[in-house]
């Protein structure tokens, strides 16, 4: 069994989870009103105040009109509209050290306090340590987008999703580990974990080529479903040398490739709903299963109504929230499938001694002979 912890642990790692949900969210919001790039220096200290004055925001607009997105996109941009843009980059970054002071600060009063063991507060750590590594990602994905290209790095750009994905995700992982340690009150078996394990490394991928599709702005292209310029494999598909490039920037081939990906992975994410359905007659595991099968029949709609209406605002943030929370639920599922085999195994065992036992005493009671 895990040790026991204070349930306030448990939902103040809950509430982190859900501030680095936010974060990803907002994140979706700063790339697609292409907000990222309006601050063009990195300081995690100073730069938590943002301009206080007509003078400072100036400053700070011409600071902008020296990189390569103002000449190329916002020639005609101005101050008022520099500051919409400003506003969303600058709250993604607050939460970003929000999250940082939310998690390090109670860890460390927690542990001065005993309320955690001395794994639970490295584990914490640990976790701290890639939400500082991620501050950094952040800032590296922002700056390829200052040189001659007015965008940031796809490459980069999926590297910064993928590790606030895996921050969510360990986050919400300590935080059932803390607030439920029992065994789940309907199990699935071995095999159903080892999927469950499969697909949320089907769902990282998948948002990894959404990444991609985001960093080469290839939804704003072939804005049809199922055909791809009139082609259900659409041309120049594999163009570009060497092959692998395409991968990266060709945005025929990022865009077919995070069709297919999707598509997989709906049948993936309703086959697995399928089997813990089969495999659990009641309880939170069922529940999830449902919401799972929702989950993924809601961001097919989303991906597709994205791409048919050449990606709003709004259903593009949609769509990358959803992704998140079937990354969430996929999880949950893992964990509530895989509680503590040996607790269960221990507490067959006294169930099985313990009625050994009584059956043994009626027996002596009534004169027959005991089962042994």
């Amino acid at each position: 069994m895990s040790p026991s912890y204070p349930r306030t642990v448990g939902v103040w790692l809950l509430v982190v989870a859900g501030l680095v949900y936010a974060m990803i969210v907002l994140g979706g919001v700063t790339r697609l009103t292409q907000s990222g790039l309006s601050i063009v220096d990195w300081d995690p200290v100073m730069g938590t105040l943002p301009p206080l004055t007509q003078d400072a925001w100036e400053e700070a607009f011409g600071e902008y009109k020296a990189f390569p997105e103002y000449e190329a996109e916002n020639s005609d941009m101005t101050l008022g509209e520099f500051k919409g843009i400003f506003w969303v980059e600058w709250a993604h970054r607050l939460v970003g050290r929000v999250i940082g002071l939310a998690l390090i600060l109670p860890t460390i009063w927690f542990a001065l306090r005993r309320r955690i063991d001395r794994p639970l507060f490295v584990r914490l750590l640990v976790i701290f340590g890639l939400v500082a590594l991620e501050g950094v990602l952040g800032w590296v994905m922002v700056a390829s987008g200052l040189v001659d290209m007015p965008r940031v790095s796809p490459v980069r750009l999926s590297a910064h999703l993928v590790l606030a994905t895996v921050i969510f995700g360990a986050v919400l992982w300590t935080a059932l580990d803390v607030l439920d340690r029992s065994p789940p009150d309907t199990p699935a078996p071995a095999a159903g974990r080892k999927a469950g394990w499969a697909l949320l490394g089907f769902v990282l991928l998948t948002m990894v080529s959404g990444g991609f599709v985001a960093g080469t702005r290839a939804g704003f292209a072939y804005n049809t479903f199922p055909l791809m310029g009139g082609r259900l494999v659409p041309e120049g598909l594999l163009e570009e040398t060497p092959v692998w490039a395409n991968f990266l920037d060709n945005m025929a081939t990022v865009q077919f490739q995070h069709r297919v990906l999707a598509l997989l992975l709906f049948g993936c994410v309703v086959a697995y709903g399928a089997y813990l359905l089969s495999h659990s007659a009641r309880g939170r595991l069922r529940a999830a299963a449902w919401a799972l099968i929702g989950l993924a029949v809601l961001q097919v709609g989303l991906g597709i109504s994205t791409l048919l209406l050449a990606v709003p605002v709004a259903l593009g943030t949609a769509h990358q929230a959803v992704a998140v929370a079937l990354f969430g639920l996929t999880l949950f599922t893992v964990h509530e499938s895989g509680t503590d085999a040996n607790v269960r195994v221990v507490h067959d065992h006294i169930h099985v001694r313990d009625t050994d036992l009584h059956g043994s005493e009626h027996a002596a009671a009534d004169g027959s002979p005991g089962r042994g």
